[in-house]
């Protein structure tokens, strides 16, 4: 264990001296005390927060694509840029007309992302390599004016359809704007697509609904007994559901097929499930450990040291 800390130690060294995306990775933490974004260092286990990536300006957000290709930057006025993520420094991508977004959403895969602003959505097609504004879809609006942001929003690989809850009713939402309720009384409820299709995951009080083409024939799967989830997100293969819980302390595995379910006690307060290439990231930059959940670990959950003080 020591021999590989040392590794990462020479590697987040030398990434800091060369200013270049080099591996191995994990994937990327926006760090809000410092207005940066910060590579993960190393393999599961083994690995170190790393220096900030240059994107040449002020940066108050960043929101990195599942597959770590691309990344949409809000500079310090909050307008949106599109950077492609290479082994060299990363490169802007031109999109003609994008907004200023209050929240960024990628879809399962990366194809496609939602830049939600109030009573709206751009939907971003074609990325990473060449990104379009396809559409932008109005918005019913957030009945809560001290909460701008919704309680759910998730957008599928083709960018045809938004799952889409704020405050009401959680709606399936086409491209054209076409509009229908899939469920009532929406509040406190969390959605996600399974990549490369429209299969769908809802859940909320306990339920877990499982939806075969949501945009079709809308089959539906329930499953009760599914504790209080902070958020929802699919494997990248879309066999396995991962529910994780703030409150319990714990992270979920469902068997998409069956319905089988596996959990994992957490020495955190796992809030988000993050896709980052093989993992997902559980928790945000903070004074304690970076918490990820690696499917492919038989330990399941492994922890990033918090970066020492600047």
């Amino acid at each position: 264990m020591r021999i590989l800390v040392i590794a990462c130690l020479a590697t987040c060294s030398l990434y800091g001296q060369m200013g270049k995306i080099a591996g191995p990775s994990l994937g990327f933490v926006f760090d809000p005390s410092a207005h940066t974004l910060r590579r993960i260092e190393g393999i599961p286990g083994a690995a170190l927060v790393g220096a900030p990536v240059e994107f040449g300006f002020a940066v108050s957000s960043a929101v990195v694509a599942p597959r770590l290709d691309s990344v949409f930057v809000l500079a310090g006025e909050g307008q949106a840029h599109l950077f492609r993520l290479t082994a060299d420094a990363p490169q802007e991508r031109a999109v003609d007309s994008l907004s200023a977004p209050l929240r960024v959403v990628f879809s399962p895969s990366g194809s496609a992302a939602a830049l939600y602003s109030p009573g709206s959505v751009q939907v971003i097609k074609g990325l990473p390599d060449a990104p379009v504004v396809a559409s932008t879809i109005s918005l019913r609006g957030n009945p809560r004016p001290r909460r701008p942001l919704p309680d759910t929003l998730a957008i599928s690989d083709d960018g045809a359809y938004l799952l889409y809850a704020a405050g009401g009713p959680l709606e399936l939402i086409g491209a054209a704007g076409d509009s229908r309720q899939v469920m009532a009384g929406a509040t406190g409820v969390l959605a996600a697509f399974a990549p490369g299709g429209h299969d769908a995951a809802v859940t909320r009080n306990g339920k877990l609904t499982l939806f075969q083409d949501i945009a079709g024939a809308a089959t539906e799967r329930s499953f009760d007994g599914v504790e209080a989830s902070s958020a929802v997100a699919f494997s990248p293969d879309g066999q396995k559901l991962f529910v994780a819980s703030a409150t319990g302390r714990a992270v979920t595995t469902i068997q998409v097929a069956t319905g089988d379910r596996s959990a994992l006690a957490c020495d955190c307060t796992p809030a988000a499930l993050i896709p980052m290439g093989s993992v997902f990231r559980l928790t945000e930059l903070g004074s304690g450990p970076l918490w990820l959940l690696d499917p492919a670990s038989e330990r399941g959950l492994v922890f990033v040291p918090a970066p020492a003080a600047q």
